[in-house]
């Protein structure tokens, strides 16, 4: 008689992956239908199809995926937000990471066609990344990414260095809509700061400085920094996921980041570092792999980004790796020689 085979595994990992894309699909039609708006009180699925214009019966089974995901809640047939969805997506919230979302998830649009990518290599016209309209939408969305965290996080790790009382001036380098650069300045009695990134995005910078009424002590830089003057006499510069575009001629870009710093001053640089044989961590190498297929690999290996400091002369480097919500980001730290 026919024997069944020995198994010594299970699938269960295959399966759990197999239901992952139900999993997006609730979170960003959440998003779409606004629905995390209307759950902030306990609510029935008649009050949520009413306020969404839903169909009654697929609202309160949408509203039970929602539940199972670990979205919401549900308690004695009425539904809540988490704390995570109440502080993320509700719509007029400082934090509400809606809009972000989304934007990454058209990102992640060529994976559609991921099968073909693999077999005919990426596309020979690369995606146009150069309209200033898109990443001044980016921008404004990735405010709300900063506040949400990110830049709690900065001011944690800025505000321990022991040259922290003495710092007169940074750059937020590629800083974006610049609430990290606005949270750095804002921890400091006296520090001065530049936000220098391309103009349009610079424009949404200038609109947070004002927001958070720090016109006295911020100003905008616009330009490329790849070949425009990035200021100087900094005795800070910080650079969060920004130098990936400088990656293939590293060592040119971090003698300018060098040579804009005071005696003394500190580079400080956040940016994925991957292991493994570029494997891990998993949420960076499947989170960049859209952009990566589509011919533009720019992701760090970890201690790149240190090595180049030692090569061009940092005195000292210290590096860490720091759990955030986007995974575990890599901090370099990079001190020129000489004294603030």
């Amino acid at each position: 008689m026919k024997k069944l085979p020995e198994v010594n595994v299970s699938f269960d990992n295959l399966y759990g992956i197999l239901i992952a894309p139900i999993r997006h699909k609730m979170l960003m039609t959440g998003i779409e239908l606004k629905v995390f708006n209307h759950l902030s009180e306990p609510s029935s699925a008649q009050s949520v199809a009413g306020a969404i214009g839903g169909h009654l019966v697929n609202t309160r089974l949408f509203l039970d995926g929602l539940a199972a995901s670990g979205l919401i809640m549900k308690k004695d047939g009425l539904y809540q937000n988490t704390p995570v969805t109440q502080t993320f997506m509700v719509e007029g919230s400082q934090t509400y990471l809606g809009q972000h979302l989304s934007i990454q998830n058209q990102f992640w649009a060529p994976l559609e066609n991921l099968a073909n990518l693999v077999k005919e290599g990426p596309p020979s016209t690369p995606e146009d990344m150069s309209s200033g309209e898109m990443w001044e939408q980016i921008a404004v969305a990735m405010a709300n990414y900063e506040r949400a965290g990110m830049a709690q996080q900065a001011i944690e790790i800025v505000s321990v260095l022991p040259e922290f009382s003495s710092i007169k001036k940074m750059l937020d380098l590629g800083g974006g809509p610049g609430m990290v650069g606005i949270a750095i300045v804002g921890s400091h009695p006296t520090m001065k700061g530049v936000i220098f990134d391309q103009p349009p995005v610079a424009k949404v910078a200038e609109n947070f400085i004002k927001e958070y009424e720090m016109e006295a002590r911020m100003e905008v830089m616009g330009g490329n920094y790849m070949i425009d003057s990035i200021g100087g006499e900094y005795d800070l510069v910080w650079a969060s996921f920004t130098l990936n575009f400088a990656r293939h001629d590293m060592d040119t870009f971090m003698k300018k980041i060098y040579d804009a710093l005071n005696p003394g001053g500190v580079f400080i640089s956040s940016a994925e570092g991957l292991t493994h044989e570029r494997t891990k961590p998993e949420i960076m190498v499947l989170g960049m792999s859209s952009i990566s297929l589509m011919g533009q690999d720019m992701c760090f290996d970890q201690g790149f980004i240190a090595d180049a400091m030692t090569r061009i002369g940092f005195k000292s480097i210290h590096s860490c790796t720091l759990d955030t919500p986007v995974g575990p980001v890599d901090i370099d730290i990079g001190r020129k020689g000489g004294k603030l």
